[in-house]
């Protein structure tokens, strides 16, 4: 089925603009990364730029229809969610791009323009100037997980009362793994010969994980990708809809993944290694199911996608013995 998406125009942005800065619009960029909302870089008449965050059908590729706030792991999505995640981490003082705007009549944020580029990029340019801005990442990432919430779930939901509809952390996780195991198994044969096997793991991975009432804040989707540097080189977070407190194996084995040999800047004593084995796996049957069923969309990067998905097929085979 052939989808027809609009994306924003200069005179489309151009009443946010004026009602978030004061100031008229002269030119906007849509920034590529985004699959659930649009990154708009606007263009001031002052010469200043500030970024647009944009929710709606038109910008998710995903096309999941309302979120479940209850979920711990359902798309973050509109200005609510948004708000309370940037809120928290400003709280904790944790870096993350200043708060100019929210309009939930347009669905839409502003935020400062970071132009330091993302820590992925530094990592990329220049090793030894890479390496410095990983360790203040380090120190952004110990702040953040010293904080804690009263359970696990999303912060807008724990903050104000609520509970998740899973009953642990690892409940969740093991459910959400067994159903990317029967999402990826009709999507590639590879999964589907195993699936028994994948299935027989998670269960038993997830058996051996003790319980555990101490629940971290943590970002939930945290590569070099999701930071950005300011003018002064401190690490920014963004994409921080996903803000939850979790247990924070989730998170290191999320960065583990990500970062690569990078990630020995960022290890931590004392983790709890029944549960980084269990999210391993888990974590790489999601960058399975999901790339696998944005492939059958009209996401524009198809090849990135199928190259996720093909990386992390093959770590599953291997962590199953295959």
């Amino acid at each position: 089925m052939t989808v027809t998406r609009r994306h924003l125009t200069r005179d489309d942005l151009a009443p946010l603009a004026r009602v978030a800065t004061g100031r008229s619009l002269t030119a906007a960029e849509r920034l590529r990364g985004g699959t659930r909302k649009g990154v708009y870089r606007l263009s001031l008449d002052d010469g200043t730029t500030v970024v647009a965050y944009v929710w709606s059908a038109d910008e998710d590729y995903w096309d999941a229809g309302p979120a479940d706030p209850r979920d711990p792991f359902s798309a973050g999505s509109g200005p609510e969610v948004f708000t309370a995640a940037h809120d928290r981490l400003v709280a904790a003082g944790v870096r993350t791009p200043r708060l100019l705007y929210a309009d939930t009549t347009r669905d839409a944020v502003v935020v400062e323009d970071l132009r330091g580029g993302s820590l992925e990029e530094a990592l990329e340019r220049d090793p030894v100037a890479g390496r410095a801005a990983l360790e203040r990442f380090a120190d952004e990432l110990a702040t953040l997980h010293a904080q804690e919430g009263p359970a696990f779930g999303k912060v807008g939901l724990v903050d104000n009362g609520g509970t998740s509809s899973a009953g642990s952390a690892v409940e969740r996780v093991t459910e959400g793994a067994l159903r990317d195991i029967e999402r990826a198994a009709v999507r590639d044969t590879r999964i589907a010969v195993v699936r028994d096997e994948v299935e027989e793991t998670v269960r038993r991975l997830a058996a051996a994980v003790r319980p555990r009432d101490r629940h971290t804040l943590v970002h939930g989707e945290l590569g070099a990708d999701h930071v950005l540097l300011d003018d002064r080189g401190r690490p920014a977070l963004i994409d921080v809809e996903g803000l939850m407190y979790f247990d924070v194996e989730w998170e290191h084995v999320f960065l583990r993944i990500r970062l690569g040999p990078h990630y020995d800047a960022l290890g931590v004593p004392d983790l709890d290694e029944d549960r980084m084995r269990l999210y391993r796996l888990a974590l790489h049957l999601s960058l399975v199911a999901g790339p696998l069923r944005l492939l059958e969309g009209d996401f524009p990067n198809p090849e990135g996608m199928r190259e996720i998905a093909e990386h992390n097929l093959v770590r599953v085979l291997e962590l199953v013995g295959r």
